[in-house]
């Protein structure tokens, strides 16, 4: 008995505490940007680990979108214990969550896997609907914000906890083959040692170029700093004349 899953990751950019914009201004400059593997899916990376250790036996592959930057974050899911990694592209630009499920589509239908999993949302964009949309262009049944997954080979089918608002859990039973979105908290990531980090770096990817016709959901034409309101006051200092200003100011207020 055998699985095959597909995780689909990203390498998000975090901003550093401070910022410039690029010459175009539709981006931050990357001399400003910290790049690592997105936090939801390293827990997407876990629960397909230990799916697979689970039925016994399978594949765990890792693909992305993006350039050659963004291997780092397959050869993060390798160090974890995925078994390949692959490299989508689809030329520049492609930003929204829509073209980059077309793109993903066309890369991940040949594998034929299981199941697709990915993270509820990036940390960067928090669109939360590229998983949706993958699931809609491969025709597949989806279950979003899963915590925890109890897969059934010989059933082709999946019973799942899935996070509602206010604390309560809704548990489906989705056929597979099937796209989840998986939360963080849903099973902690494995420790990386530095070792199979280094063993990971040495390893091939695979490059799959792909065609991504139409015109994206969105672009991005412009970004810019926010205008300070008038009366807003920037405080500067140690945290103790900071708390001591804030309260002169509260009751200059009340006054």
């Amino acid at each position: 008995m055998s699985i095959k899953i597909v995780v689909c990751v990203k390498q998000v950019a975090a901003p550093d505490d401070e910022v410039e914009f690029n010459e175009d201004g539709d981006g931050v400059d990357p001399d400003y940007l910290d790049r690592a593997l997105n936090e939801w899916d390293g827990y997407a990376t876990e629960q397909a680990l230990r799916i697979r250790e689970a039925v016994g036996d399978g594949e765990v592959v890792a693909v992305t979108l993006g350039d050659p930057d963004s291997e780092e974050a397959l050869r993060r899911c390798l160090a974890m214990g995925a078994d390949r990694g692959i490299r989508v592209e689809a030329g520049t630009g492609i930003l929204d969550p829509i073209s980059t499920a077309r793109a993903l589509a066309a890369a991940v239908a040949p594998e034929q896997p299981d199941l697709i999993l990915c993270g509820v949302q990036s940390s960067d964009a928090v669109n939360g609907a590229t998983g949706g949309a993958l699931a809609e262009f491969l025709g597949m049944p989806s279950v979003a914000v899963v915590t925890t997954v109890a897969y059934d080979h010989a059933g082709s089918s999946a019973t799942v906890d899935r996070e509602l608002e206010g604390g309560l859990v809704d548990v489906t039973e989705v056929r597979t083959p099937a796209l989840l979105t998986i939360q963080t908290g849903a099973s902690t990531p494995r420790y990386v040692t530095f070792r199979a980090l280094k063993d990971a770096d040495r390893r091939p990817l695979e490059v799959v170029a792909v065609d991504v016709a139409g015109e994206p959901a969105w672009r991005v034409r412009r970004m810019f700093l926010p205008p300070r309101p008038d009366g807003a006051q920037l405080l500067e200092g140690e945290p103790a004349m900071i708390a001591q200003r804030i309260a002169e100011i509260v009751r200059e207020r009340l006054t």
